[in-house]
């Protein structure tokens, strides 16, 4: 009953027509949408929906929550989404937004954390996951990444990587997969990248991957994943067998998405 009643909600919260404004938002703050294919942009804006509405949000810091705000994470967040089974990402229930770089007022920092600076005392961060609890976001810092995808870094995709690695409840860097042979692809393939990115970090040599995820697993998952989304040629380039687990795990393709404009006249 209740996964009928949750069912007929959602379909009937995309029944609605998708808001004008909110598709210039995404047209004007999300570089990725106009690089997706009319069906899956159609899709895209559906999950938007749902996932606004069933979130909770909350501005902090001053910030006022508009719908800019709401319509640029969500859509940021859902583009994970597209090519997965998925719940609307269950294990989110409250989304916090700060206006800019925000010091937590507890020291002790959270299982991930998206860090500008060393672990230890409270330290600034520009977004935070927690096995349970609400998600952190920095506004600033979402909205220069959802324009600029070519700089490689997105605190939306990387937060909300870490959620999907959270769904079976074991934060170590695999989400949850298919098959035995999917897991067993998965572990090879990205302790291999892993191990590659810690002797890179560790001798001073430099990675086509952000340093950062040589902390974890978990935040090497969330680091490939920003640039399999932002940069995905650079890892074909570099680590095509990472490329194609990603791939084969978020079922996209973004290197196909490349010069792609769906989105013009």
């Amino acid at each position: 009953m209740f996964h009928w009643l949750t069912d007929r909600r959602r379909k009937k919260l995309t029944a609605v027509p998708f808001p004008p404004a909110w598709e210039e938002i995404l047209q004007k703050n999300v570089a990725h949408y106009c690089m997706l294919e009319d069906a899956e942009r159609a899709h895209l804006r559906s999950l938007i929906q749902v996932f606004i509405a069933e979130k909770d949000w909350e501005g902090c810091g001053g910030l006022e929550l508009t719908d800019e705000i709401r319509v640029t994470v969500s859509a940021q967040a859902c583009l994970l989404l597209l090519g997965l089974p998925h719940d609307y990402y269950k294990n989110v229930e409250s989304i916090i937004v700060y206006p800019s770089t925000v010091v937590p007022p507890h020291p002790k920092p959270g299982f991930f954390e998206n860090v500008l600076a060393p672990v230890g005392i409270a330290h600034p961060i520009i977004g935070q996951a927690f096995q349970q609890g609400p998600l952190i976001i920095v506004w600033d810092s979402a909205l220069h990444g959802g324009r600029h995808p070519e700089l490689g870094h997105n605190v939306i995709y990387h937060e909300f990587a870490h959620k999907l690695d959270m769904l079976d409840g074991a934060a170590d860097g695999t989400p949850p997969l298919r098959d035995r042979a999917e897991y067993r692809d998965w572990v090879e393939i990205c302790s291999r990248e892993y191990l590659r990115l810690r002797h890179d970090v560790e001798h001073g040599k430099k990675s086509f991957l952000n340093a950062y995820g040589a902390v974890s697993e978990a935040e090497f998952f969330a680091v490939a994943t920003e640039q399999f989304f932002d940069q995905p040629r650079l890892m074909t380039d570099h680590a095509p067998d990472l490329y194609r687990v990603l791939r084969e795990y978020y079922q996209q393709d973004p290197v196909r998405r490349i010069g792609r404009n769906s989105c013009a006249v």
